[in-house]
């Protein structure tokens, strides 16, 4: 471990200053000193002079059994951090010193039982330092590994040569896509600019990075914001807290099957076999395998079920150390992937140098190809460099490929210092590439591709087609409004979406409030809950129930009770007859009668109109915006999947040279015959073929040298991969006779 010149302080217990688990992980580590703020000491020093009553009652600090060094350091970190918050009387300031004095002396922390006050006893006991201590290592390992797991997960996408096409296609601002999905994705972007290594190979463990390291990042924040809370509370008596720790299981195994399986990869992709070899023996008696590492997320996860809440956490830090170290090993065998050879030859030389004479290090006569690396992977890799070679540059001497292993292993360790720098420089990479400065969409707002393009035109004609039918007017609205205007007129849900109609989905306003007041959900959270319900035709309703408990506040049994009405749907006769039944709590509720009646209306009308198959009556359709007081509805395609063509390009002009001025002729004399084509001017005959595939253009005229010294084209029919030649001066003639069958 790098040794640091300077030791960093860090005060508790004075005005405004709080433990926050990056402060806790520094004095555990022993990276910061811990001093007790002269406020603190002052307070406590006149709180238990004026209180005279002296230590009656002899105990001892016990540490649980299972803890480490740095697990026991961090229970006495926030064991003196709740002393020092206390606000009972009789805290001395001598336990508070005492313990300061010990984590500063950075050793393993053991007290000889001591006399204590009521006070300082009921603190001891009562603090859950173990618990909160451990959750605080977790949350800043957490942290620190959401931070740098893409990093290393790209530079595998470049040893493994994986497809990446599933960054590309995340969308971005429909409200539909999971926000950190997409923002892993556009990270993975930024660390791949450039580079030529991502390649076609397809597997689950590339593909799904954008999902599994979104729901990393989701869980990730959601304990840092509860462990900060419980770090800086007071003590209580009963510790009824439902540990955020626990949520994190699941996510945290994902993230290290699919970084285990693409270490894997990475190991079948190094191209030198005596490397791959040697490397394959460390990887197999270093990292963590399949088995052991899924053996202790059960092992695990039956702790989560126990009451023993310090056994569960110092458990689920030890299956994060396996994680910690699949990761690293990740990165290393990504690694040799890329610079293998040399790498390789460099261990070799060390090996030959310590005495190993009959080491053979082949000469290679060929020119190495340069590799060429994302514009963020590149700075990463580098780095890796320098750590193995030393700050100047040089070997180290005599050092082996066990040697490089192990030094990699600490340098991605959290607790080296200078994982600091590594993580830092990844944070740098992401915030400053210039793709990063690319303008970002306003929430709830998208890109279309020139698919999606072609599909949203068609539609909108159909639903205009419709619309005029039935004597729509046609009017423009502004395309931005005055803030005030919105903000006071739309709810937090404030989008509209319009779909190709096959199905028309349909609820009524004040039957959706008065569902939500029989429930008992207060009127001021109407507008929240409704978002929230409005999500239901993408997401469970387990996952809908958390986010109005945990996060907005409503109880259980209120959430519940939503659940038994918004799973109702169905036909809209049989429905609306079953919620005016007698004993229906909608019948007690007068905006939900006058709902009912107008649904009866418009429901025999359109049953008279033959058209009330089309109309689905359902309970959990919710618009989030306020000018919604009657009947709501939206549009659902029940269609497959659809193909569309971006372009209406009929014929692409594919010249096999660099005569630019021959497809301009061409391509003219097709458009003044109204013949909607393209042209493409290069020498390889299936860069032609392969853009019109992509485009889907069904006709190709190609013209090469040969053609031109016949005065011919060739026709081709692309979907049908025929070709004929045809005389140049028939070419547009015979093109449009072609089209037009």
């Amino acid at each position: 471990m790098t040794e640091r010149a300077e030791v960093s302080v860090i005060s508790l217990g004075g005005k405004g200053s709080s433990l926050s688990s990056s402060s806790l992980y520094a004095i555990a580590t022993g990276i910061a000193q811990v001093r007790i703020d002269s406020s603190a000491l002052d307070r406590l020093a006149s709180s238990s002079s004026a209180s005279h009553q002296p230590p009656s009652i002899n105990c001892r600090i016990s540490l649980p059994e299972t803890l480490n060094l740095l697990e026991s350091r961090s229970f006495f970190t926030v064991l003196l951090n709740k002393l020092l918050i206390s606000s009972s009387p009789n805290i001395r300031t001598v336990l508070p010193v005492r313990i300061s004095e010990a984590l500063n002396s950075k050793c393993q922390i053991d007290f000889e039982p001591l006399d204590v006050t009521r006070e300082e006893l009921f603190v001891l006991q009562n603090s859950s330092a173990a618990l909160h201590g451990i959750s605080a290592i977790l949350d800043h390992e957490f942290t620190a590994l959401s931070a740098i797991v893409d990093a290393f997960a790209a530079i595998s996408c470049e040893a493994s040569r994986a497809d990446v096409a599933a960054f590309n296609s995340m969308d971005s601002g429909d409200g539909v896509s999971a926000k950190e999905e997409v923002g892993v994705a556009s990270d993975m972007k930024v660390l791949l600019n450039g580079s030529k290594l991502v390649g076609k190979v397809q597997s689950e463990s590339f593909s799904k990075i954008p999902k599994v390291h979104g729901s990393w990042r989701e869980i990730v924040k959601l304990v840092h914001s509860k462990t900060r809370v419980e770090l800086n509370s007071s003590v209580k008596l009963v510790n009824a807290e439902g540990l955020a720790v626990r949520s994190v299981l699941l996510p945290l195994y994902d993230l290290g099957k699919c970084s285990l399986n693409r270490a894997k990869s990475n190991l079948d992709s190094i191209a030198d076999v005596n490397l791959r070899s040697s490397l394959a023996g460390l990887f197999e008696g270093k990292c963590p395998s399949s088995a052991r590492f899924t053996s202790g997320f059960k092992l695990v996860s039956e702790l989560g079920l126990e009451e023993d809440h310090e056994k569960f956490v110092h458990e689920v830090n030890v299956l994060l150390g396996m994680v910690w170290n699949i990761v690293a090993w990740e990165v290393i065998t990504a690694f040799f992937a890329l610079e293998g050879l040399e790498w390789r030859e460099k261990s070799e030389k060390g090996v030959e140098a310590n005495g190993g004479g009959n080491v053979k290090v082949e000469k290679k006569s060929e020119k190495k190809k340069k590799v060429v690396l994302g514009k963020g992977t590149s700075v990463i890799v580098q780095l890796i460099k320098d750590r193995l070679q030393g700050k100047e540059g040089v070997a180290i001497e005599g050092s082996g490929l066990e040697k490089w292993v192990e030094d990699l292993l600490l340098l991605l360790d959290p607790k080296d210092l200078d994982f600091d720098t590594l993580l830092q420089k990844v944070k740098e990479i992401v915030e400053s590439n210039e793709s990063r400065r690319l303008p970002k969409l306003p929430k709830g707002t998208r890109d279309f591709a020139k698919e999606q393009m072609t599909i949203r035109k068609s539609a909108f004609s159909i639903i205009e087609e419709v619309f005029e039918r039935h004597g729509a007017t046609a009017l423009d609205t502004p395309a931005f409004e005055l803030r005030e205007t919105l903000m006071g007129k739309y709810g937090e849900d404030s989008k509209l979406i319009y779909d190709l109609a096959d199905q028309i989905k349909l609820n009524h306003r004040k039957l959706l409030d008065g569902m939500l007041d029989i429930c008992g959900v207060p009127s001021e959270k109407f507008r929240t809950i409704c978002s929230s319900i409005d999500k239901l035709d993408k997401q469970s309703f387990e996952q809908i129930k958390k986010e109005m408990v945990d996060e907005k506040g409503l109880t259980v049994e209120i959430a519940d009770a939503i659940g038994t009405f918004v799973k109702e749907r169905g036909s809209p006769l049989e429905l609306l007859s079953k919620l005016k039944q007698e004993g229906s709590k909608f019948l007690g509720h007068s905006g939900s009668v006058d709902a009912l009646n107008e649904l009866d209306i418009l429901f025999k009308a359109l049953d008279k109109s033959k058209c009330i198959d089309k109309v689905v009556f359902d309970l959990s359709l919710a618009r989030g915006l306020d000018y919604y007081t009657g009947v709501i509805f939206e549009a659902v395609f029940k269609g497959g999947t659809q193909t569309a063509r971006a372009t209406k390009t009929e014929v692409l002009v594919s010249i096999l040279g660099d005569d630019l001025t021959l497809a301009a002729e061409l391509a003219t004399e097709l458009w003044s015959a109204k013949v909607k084509a393209e042209y493409l001017v290069n020498k390889r005959v299936m860069k032609h073929i392969d853009r019109a595939r992509e485009s889907r253009i069904p006709w190709m005229i190609i013209v090469g040298e040969r053609e031109l010294n016949e005065g011919t084209v060739k026709l081709k029919d692309v979907e049908a991969a025929k070709e004929e030649a045809i005389p140049r001066s028939k070419v547009v003639e015979e093109l449009k006779r072609r089209l037009n069958q």
